[in-house]
C-alpha cells in the first residue's frame, strides 16, 4: 500500500509553490501510465497524485523525485515546461537517425516526451534506405519546407512538394527518399508522443 507520509494537502504543486500539475499529467499520459500505476511506483496514494495533477497539493522534494522517476522525466523539465524552453536557430542539436545523405536536428527540448520535432536536410539521392522501418509513436506529421520528398507507406508512394503536409501512423512500415534528379530537400517531422531516448546519436537504428 503506498504511503502518504510525505504528502501535503496545502494548495500548490511544487515544493516552492510552482504549479506543475499540467506537466505531471502530460508526462504521465506520454508514459502511458495510469494514475494508479504512478502512485504505486512513487509510493504515493492515487488520490494524492490526482490532487497534484490538479495543483491542489504540495509535495516534498523526496516524493517529487520518486514521482519523476516513475514518469521517467527529470525534475527540472517540469519547471522548464511551465515557462517554455527555447531552442535557438543556429544552435539546433544534431541527432543521428540513420539513413544516408541526411543531416538532422532536434527542435524540441531533449526532455520533452509529449511531442518531438526534427528538422532534416536531405541531399539528392538521400533518404532512409531501401529497407522499410517503423517507429514507436502514435502520429507522424511531415511538412516539406523546401524541395520534394517521396514517402512510401506499406508499398504506396506519396510524393510531397514544397508546402505539402502528410500525416500517417509511424508504426506502419515506411521509407522516404529524395530523388537523385531532385534538389536538396528540407523537411520537418513531428512525432507524438516523442520517440524514446531523444538525443544525439541515439536513433541510429531507426532508419538503418
Amino acid at each position: 500500500m503506498p504511503s502518504s507520509a510525505s504528502e501535503n494537502s496545502t494548495h500548490g504543486a511544487g515544493h516552492d509553490g510552482t504549479r506543475i500539475g499540467a506537466q505531471l499529467k502530460a508526462a504521465r499520459l506520454a508514459a502511458r501510465k495510469s494514475m494508479a500505476e504512478v502512485a504505486e511506483q512513487s509510493g504515493l496514494t492515487k488520490g494524492f497524485v490526482s490532487k497534484l495533477e490538479r495543483d491542489l497539493a504540495n509535495v516534498s522534494v523526496a516524493s517529487l523525485i520518486r514521482l519523476c522517476e516513475a514518469l521517467d522525466v527529470s525534475v527540472g523539465s517540469l519547471f522548464q515546461a511551465s515557462v517554455g524552453e527555447v531552442v535557438r536557430r543556429g544552435a539546433y542539436p544534431p541527432i543521428n537517425f540513420g539513413g544516408n545523405r541526411v543531416q538532422e536536428y532536434l527542435l524540441t527540448p531533449s526532455g520533452e516526451k509529449r511531442v518531438q520535432a526534427i528538422l532534416s536536410d536531405i541531399e539528392p539521392g538521400g533518404g532512409s534506405g531501401d529497407e522499410p522501418y517503423s517507429l514507436p509513436a502514435d502520429v507522424e506529421f511531415v511538412f516539406v519546407l523546401a524541395g520534394q520528398l517521396q514517402i512510401t507507406v506499406i508499398g504506396e508512394q506519396v510524393t510531397l512538394e514544397q508546402g505539402d503536409a502528410f500525416t500517417f501512423p509511424p508504426s506502419t512500415q515506411h521509407t522516404f527518399r529524395v530523388a537523385p534528379s531532385a534538389g536538396r530537400a528540407q523537411v520537418l517531422w513531428i512525432f507524438s508522443p516523442a520517440l524514446p531516448d531523444t538525443g544525439a546519436d541515439v536513433h541510429s537504428s531507426g532508419r538503418s
